[in-house]
């Protein structure tokens, strides 16, 4: 079987690689994590009007009506140029949206095309904790009561997208900007390019988005696959920074790239990305077409790509000797974020223990 990418998609790539390169340098990049918000809407407005957010939106609510592995690959080259912003929790709160009611993504997916509106999706609960048989944050009396300790860009969200039990199961419902009871607090974490919130929610008015445990399911993975994306466009621009610098850098009157030990470690974290792309790939493949696998390979694909993010990485770092360390030098960026796309919904061995129960091992 020959799986690959359509020219559509080739050049959606392309198209957003040539504009991160231009307009999302490492120097942008600092410059925007260091502000308050870690949000920059001239950014913002770009990838929107490159169609990045509204890839997965029908085209009669203003998008692009494509499929998940679309938006993976635009979460590929986000990971690659470490790039600032929602991307993630926007993305997962508007799969939220496709799977949930018709009034709920008429009145929110027009501005999610344009990026006139930023949107989060609250999930986990405790440390380790993205389950939603688990949840305990409650909706009752029309009014949301539980506590959500890491919510993407709660400062910046027109609406958060929760994670719910509610008296007939599990649900999720949105919470608009400046509800009453709503309590959010920023927290510093690694990744300074994507933000994290500790939001409690008091007696909060909600309205309802979607019913059942198989829509939170469903945009958890999602949210596995956008992350082993953004791992893979990560590492590979990891292993290039370190090919670069192993051409230039001296060492006992040669460049180091000519020393085996070198060139041993950099071939083999090549031979372990290039296959591992196809890994991602295909779980965003079987996440709209072959549905009854969907869940298990969106687990495999986030277990093994974030730590192969985290090792490569960290060969990255050796390799570039002293510098590798410092915070002058980039490399830290990538660090960071593999950091959170390893924790991020869940450590690796987690989900490789729900691909093997899954698999009915």
């Amino acid at each position: 079987m020959d799986f690959g990418l359509s020219e559509e998609q080739t050049l959606l790539q392309t198209t957003l690689r040539r504009y991160l390169e231009a307009e999302c340098r490492p120097t942008r990049v600092r410059e925007v994590m260091e502000s308050e918000t870690a949000h920059d809407s001239g950014l913002w407005r770009g990838l929107a009007g490159l169609g990045v957010t509204g890839l997965m939106v029908p085209t009669e609510l203003g998008g692009s009506g494509l499929e998940l592995l679309d938006l993976a690959l635009a979460a590929d080259e986000l990971g690659r140029s470490s790039t600032p912003g929602p991307f993630l929790g926007n993305a997962m709160a508007t799969i939220a949206l496709l799977e949930g009611e018709a009034s709920a993504r008429e009145r929110w997916l027009p501005a999610v095309a344009t990026g006139e509106a930023v949107l989060s999706f609250a999930l986990g609960e405790g440390i380790g904790e993205w389950d939603a048989e688990r949840l305990e944050t409650r909706f009752q009396g029309g009014k949301l009561d539980g506590t959500k300790p890491l919510v993407p860009f709660a400062e910046v969200a027109d609406a958060i997208l929760v994670a719910a039990r509610g008296p007939e199961g599990p649900g999720i419902w949105a919470v608009d900007r400046g509800a009453p009871g709503v309590t959010s607090t920023p927290l510093t974490g690694n990744d300074l390019t994507r933000r994290v919130s500790h939001v409690r929610f008091e007696g909060t008015p909600a309205s309802p988005v979607a019913s059942g445990r198989a829509a939170i399911d469903r945009v958890r993975d999602a949210g596995l696959v956008l992350l082993a994306a953004d791992a893979s466009g990560g590492a590979h621009r990891c292993l290039e920074m370190t090919v670069q610098y192993a051409l230039t850098r001296e060492q006992f009157g040669q460049v180091i790239g000519a020393f085996q030990g070198v060139k041993h470690q950099l071939a083999n974290i090549a031979t372990d990305l290039e296959p591992a792309v196809s890994l991602w790939w295909y779980a965003a493949h079987a996440y709209d077409h072959i549905r009854e696998k969907s869940e298990r390979h969106a687990a495999l694909a986030k277990a093994h790509l974030t730590d192969l993010y985290d090792t490569t990485v960290r060969y990255a770092i050796e390799l570039h000797g002293g510098i590798g360390f410092t915070w002058e030098y980039d490399l830290h960026l990538w660090f960071r974020r593999a950091l959170f796309d390893r924790a991020f919904l869940g450590e690796a061995s987690y989900h490789r223990q729900r691909a093997a129960d899954l698999a009915g091992w």
